[in-house]
């Protein structure tokens, strides 16, 4: 049975509308997904405001009540049909993530076993066929094939082959 890796953040569950609404909220801000394309927060909001976004991924609650990616729940529990299913998350870089990261899986996606929960730093140690991700960085040293995930910050990215949504995932591996 091929191995499937999958990303959390911006694959599984939309961190990013949670960021832009703890900033617009705390700065009387409107910034909208639309302002990002191609650039990341980081890059629109004024340096003096950096250590608040950084915050907010910090704080205890950020991760633990993120929407759910739209068709991503049923798309991931077929693929446990036909392939072996990881969930691959990043969190070494917000340790306080990992609760809060562990309790949404086990909400959102009961289906899958916490043995198959992988919390990493560099995604280029895994061994998949497939990893489905939104950071280009993760997919360069991974081995196997990497398929990019489009958020407003990779938009811009060429290289990789690109699924725009669960429903492209779909029709790519299923």
């Amino acid at each position: 049975m091929k191995r499937i890796a999958i990303d959390m953040d911006e694959v599984l569950a939309d961190t990013l509308s949670e960021h832009v609404a703890r900033y617009n909220r705390d700065f009387q801000e409107a910034i909208s997904k639309a302002d990002l394309e191609g650039r990341w927060l980081w890059e629109i909001v004024p340096v003096e405001r950096h250590a608040q976004l950084e915050a907010y991924l910090r704080s205890e609650d950020f991760f633990e009540d993120l929407p759910v990616m739209p068709d991503s729940q049923r798309v991931v529990k077929a693929l446990t049909q036909k392939y072996e299913v990881f969930i691959a998350s990043a969190a070494m870089e917000f340790p306080n993530s990992f609760g809060p990261k562990y309790r949404w899986l086990r909400r959102y996606f009961p289906f899958l076993p916490p043995t198959h929960f992988v919390f990493c730093g560099d995604k280029g140690i895994l061994d998949a066929d497939f990893l489905i991700d939104d950071q280009p960085r993760q997919l360069l040293r991974f081995r196997g094939k990497g398929i990019l995930f489009s958020a407003p910050h990779n938009l811009r990215v060429t290289g990789f082959q690109r699924v725009h949504g669960w429903l492209e995932v779909e029709k790519l591996l299923l």
